[in-house]
Parts: C-alpha cells; sequence; structure tokens
C-alpha cells in the first residue's frame, strides 16, 4: 500500500493569499497535513473570506486553540467539500497577556461553536463574535481548563439560575406570545443528556438553542497526558457508545501513524477495513432502531429488529476484539491480533450475516420507509439545504443526505478503501427522511465492503499476514498534524502537536456531531415540536463526541 498522500495545496496558495492582503499574512508555517499561513489577529475574516470565495476553501473543518510560552494560537483547519485533499491551514497567533482574535464566524457559522469551545477552555476572546460565551462549562466558572496556569484544585461554585422567563416581552415583531419550553437534559428522545431550550410560538418552533457540556470529560486534556504507543488508543472508543469506536480508535490512528511515519502493512489494512465498517453497521442499526422510536413515540417492531441486529454484529467483534462495545482493537502500526482461529468458521459466521441482510433490510423498509405515517412525519421536515450544511461544517449522512457528495474513505483514501469496490451513498431530499434513507443505504455499502474484505483475507497468504509494523517501543515525534477520517456521524479528526516527548503538547478532538449538532437551530425554525424531535433524531448526534 502506498503511504497516505498529501494535501494537493502547495505553495501557490499560501503566496496567493500573501498577495491578495498584504499585510495580513505574517509568517508561514508546515503541517504534516498542510500547507499553513500565520496571519494577523485582526485579519482574519479578510483572509478567510478570500480563501473560501476565490480559492473554494469552503469547509471549515476544525478549529484548534492551544497555548505556548509566549502566546496563543487558534488554528483554522480548512479543506473543501468537492476536493477534500485541498488542504489549508490558517494560523492566528495573539498575545500571551491579551489574547483577543477577530471572528471567522462572520466567514464560517460552523466556527461559532468551535471558537466558543477556545474561549470557554482556552481563554481566547474574538471579537464581533454573535455569542462568545462558555459553550462546555457553566457560564459561572472561573478560569480555563486548558491554560497551564489553570489551578485544578481550585473549587467551583456554581449557583443554579432561573430558566427564561416565558412571559418576558417578545423581542420580535407581530406582538405575538412565546412560552418557553425545556427539552432534556434527561429525556429518551434527546439521546443522552443534551438540553434543548426552546422557545414556542402557539405550537411552532420560533427558537432553539442546545445547550451542551453535561459530560464534559476533558477527554483532550486526559489524552496530552497519555502515552503515543498504548495509553491513548482506548479513549477513542468512549466519544461514540452506539458501537462507532473502530472508526473513532482509526482517526488516532492515522494522525500518529503519520507524525511518526510508521506504514501500516496491508493485511492489517484489510482487517481495519472489514471491523471498521461492522463498526459502522453498529452505529446505523442504533439510529434506524432508535428514530423507530423517536418518530413513533413507541417501543416498535423497528427497535426490537434493530437490536436483534446488533446482536448478530457485537458477537462477531466480540470474536475478533475480545469487546462489544469499547474495542481498543487498534494498534499504532496496525491491529492488535488476527481474525480468530478456526478462521473459516469466523469468516462463515461474517458471511451468514452479511447475506441475510437484504431480507433483513426489506423489513426495515416496510416498517418505516414504506409506511404511510412514517413518511408524514419525516418527508419535507427537518430540511437542510446544502448551502446551511457547508456553511455549518455538516458531514456524514447528515450532509450526504442534502445530497453533498462526500465521503473521506473515497475523497482522502486510507486503510484499503481505495481498493474496493463501494460507492458513497447521496440522498437530494434535504429531510429527515432522505438522512433515514441514507444511513438504511449506507448498511448495503458497508456489508459489500465486509463482504471484499472477508474475500480478500481468507485468501492472503500465511506467510504474509503482518499484523503491525515494527514500532518503536517509546515514541517522540515532532510536528503538527490533523488527520480524519469518515466515521458513523461524518468527519471526526484529531489534530495532534507533538513536541518531541512521548505524550502531545496538544490534543485536539473534531466529533463529527458537534458540528452537526450545531446547525439544528437554522433547522428547526418554524416546525412543531414533534417535527424538532423528528428532525433532531434524524442528525444521529452522540453526546460523547460532542462534549468530549
Amino acid at each position: 500500500m502506498q503511504r497516505q498522500r498529501q494535501s494537493t495545496v502547495d505553495e501557490d496558495v499560501a503566496k496567493a493569499v500573501t498577495t491578495l492582503h498584504d499585510g495580513a499574512v505574517v509568517g508561514r508555517d508546515s503541517h504534516e497535513n498542510a500547507s499553513a499561513v500565520v496571519i494577523r489577529a485582526d485579519r482574519v475574516q479578510q483572509v478567510l473570506s478570500t480563501l473560501r470565495s476565490e480559492l473554494g476553501f469552503d469547509h471549515c473543518s476544525c478549529v484548534t486553540a492551544q497555548e505556548y510560552a509566549d502566546r496563543f494560537e487558534t488554528v483554522y483547519h480548512l479543506t473543501s467539500y468537492d476536493d477534500r485533499t485541498r488542504e489549508f491551514s490558517v494560523v492566528v497567533p495573539t498575545a500571551k497577556t491579551d489574547p483577543v482574535s477577530e471572528s471567522a464566524a462572520p466567514v464560517y457559522p460552523t466556527a461559532e461553536w468551535h471558537e466558543r469551545e477556545a474561549y470557554d477552555l482556552v481563554g481566547i476572546e474574538y471579537a464581533d463574535h454573535p455569542d462568545l460565551r462558555r459553550i462546555l462549562l457553566p457560564e459561572t466558572w472561573q478560569g480555563h481548563p486548558l491554560r497551564e496556569d489553570y489551578d485544578q484544585n481550585r473549587p467551583q461554585i456554581v449557583p443554579l439560575r432561573e430558566h427564561a422567563n416565558p412571559l418576558q416581552d417578545d423581542h420580535r415583531e407581530g406582538g405575538t406570545d412565546t412560552m418557553f419550553l425545556n427539552i432534556g437534559p434527561h429525556h429518551p428522545s434527546t439521546h443522552g443528556v443534551l438540553h434543548l431550550e426552546v422557545t414556542l410560538d402557539g405550537e411552532q418552533v420560533a427558537d432553539v438553542e442546545p445547550d451542551i457540556g453535561y459530560i464534559h470529560r476533558c477527554e483532550e486534556q486526559m489524552c496530552q497526558q497519555c502515552t503515543y504507543r498504548h495509553q491513548i488508543m482506548p479513549y477513542p472508543d468512549r466519544w461514540d457508545w452506539g458501537g462507532a469506536g473502530l472508526c473513532n480508535e482509526w482517526a488516532y490512528a492515522r494522525v500518529i501513524e503519520d507524525l511518526a511515519d510508521v506504514e501500516v502493512p496491508e493485511y492489517a489494512q484489510v482487517i481495519r477495513t472489514m471491523c471498521t465498517e461492522l463498526s459502522r453497521m453498529l452505529s446505523h442499526f442504533l439510529f434506524t432502531a432508535m428514530y423507530g422510536l423517536d418518530v413513533s413515540g413507541e417501543f416498535t417492531a423497528t427497535f426490537m429488529y434493530g437490536y436483534r441486529d446488533r446482536e448478530v454484529i457485537q458477537d462477531i467483534l466480540e470474536d475478533l476484539t475480545g469487546q462489544r462495545l469499547m474495542f481498543n482493537y487498534f494498534r499504532v502500526g496496525g491491529v492488535a491480533w488476527d481474525v480468530p482461529e478456526p478462521r473459516a468458521e469466523f469468516f462463515e459466521k461474517v458471511r451468514a450475516f452479511t447475506s441475510d441482510l437484504p431480507r433483513k433490510l426489506e423489513e426495515y423498509h416496510a416498517l418505516l420507509t414504506g409506511n404511510e405515517v412514517f413518511q408524514l412525519r419525516c418527508v419535507d421536515t427537518g430540511e437542510l439545504s446544502p448551502d446551511v450544511a457547508r456553511a455549518y461544517g455538516v458531514t456524514g449522512p447528515a450532509a450526504r443526505g442534502s445530497g453533498i457528495d462526500y465521503d473521506l474513505r473515497r475523497d482522502d483514501p486510507y486503510g484499503y478503501y481505495d481498493e474496493l469496490d463501494w460507492n458513497v451513498v447521496t440522498e437530494d431530499g434535504c429531510d429527515n427522511f432522505s438522512r433515514v434513507l441514507v444511513r438504511l443505504r449506507e448498511i448495503e455499502e458497508s456489508a459489500a465492503i465486509v463482504e471484499q474484505c472477508v474475500d480478500l483475507l481468507e485468501a492472503w497468504p500465511a506467510d504474509e499476514r503482518a499484523l503491525q509494523a515494527n514500532v518503536p517501543r517509546t515514541l517522540k515525534p515532532t510536528g503538527e498534524c490533523y488527520r480524519a477520517v469518515e466515521g458513523a456521524k461524518g468527519e471526526l479528526g484529531i489534530y495532534i502537536r507533538a513536541d518531541g516527548t512521548d505524550t502531545p503538547a496538544r490534543f485536539k478532538i473534531r466529533g463529527p456531531s458537534f458540528s452537526n449538532l450545531s446547525v439544528l437551530p437554522e433547522m428547526a425554525e418554524g416546525e412543531s415540536v414533534a417535527d424538532l424531535v423528528a428532525t433532531l433524531g434524524s442528525l444521529d448526534a452522540i453526546m460523547g463526541e460532542v462534549d468530549r
């Protein structure tokens, strides 16, 4: 296998930015995955507008804030929905004593949540930000946890504040009466501890604000205290309790293998591809089961069928990894061990599952997509136009349900995906129904990938079954790198700044559900409360990767 390809963006882009805005660019930088420019903190919108409108970087995939000995820094990781190999980074340093930078939110609306997180955890302030306040921690929290001078032993007092007053004067025109409604954080329809602050105008949603952070567990900080070789890998499974942990493990494996220049054996790449697609199906079946519950409001055959099929996949993955959910199967440079013996029995078990899938998927379509009541609840609700999806950095099935043909398995190939025959699934309905169709069709494509991997593994010569590369006992890489994979919910990326020690200087997680959830207000305004529940469920957001 060839080593993962680098970004096609070269010196020309950096030079173009330099010449277009004289004085805005103050330096050049180079990350492992992309070229970078260093710009003035008061010229962020000017430079990013050029990159978006004139050079085609319409996807702000991630925003990273970090601290150095002499400065703070914000890194905007940019790419293109039409060409994922075009990657570029914009680095914005700010003073140590007064870290203030211009906000990117007017250019990339997805940056609004990312910059709020940077302010919350690192303490960088963003001028012209539409709503700069904490997003993960309570508003009364003292200090910024990712700063070097943060006192972790300082007691925090978080007083209970009143909810918004539903009887206060309506600030909108028209003189209508509004009512404030709490949904969650402890409610089945929020799929975890998510709190929605909803303003109703009659039966219609006038405004909705997701309130997140209820299970923020300092995952990034914990990873920064762990060594690269073994201690970080168990954490990615915990970002997605829906079963897609193997996708998450690959995100970490990809970035550290690039930084440490590790070449993964082909045989291990095939195993990775097979088990990751099983993991993706595990997540999609959970979505299907729970979405039937969201829309119908009761336990239906769809819910039971979804868990029935998940059990089969979990049995297969337990045979392979030894675990049913928190797999910890990937290793830097490969996988932990080979498929179980007897191999023929294991492969037959996998084939029995995939061969029975067409019949089972017909049942799901009969129960859901062919159901008139389900169609009434989902067709033309939760509308998400492609332009809005791109502006908010939406990826995964949520984006592909809006006709955006974007999938990192094909557009930025890794593993064995570019050697296999499969298709990226898109639907152009831009509604809740389309997002359901995408996931059901993706289960078919994942099964096709798994079957091809089984054929390859079965025929692989015994003396060429290398499971791991020759990786040093202690890894001490240097450099900066952002790498992403196609997780079950979308683009799951990790940025690492390596400083030559055996632990990361900065470890940033880009959970796809974080950006996907931020677009909910745009989708839900004007809909009913019932539509809001269906729309939220269609995003398949999981709070483990939102809060981290």
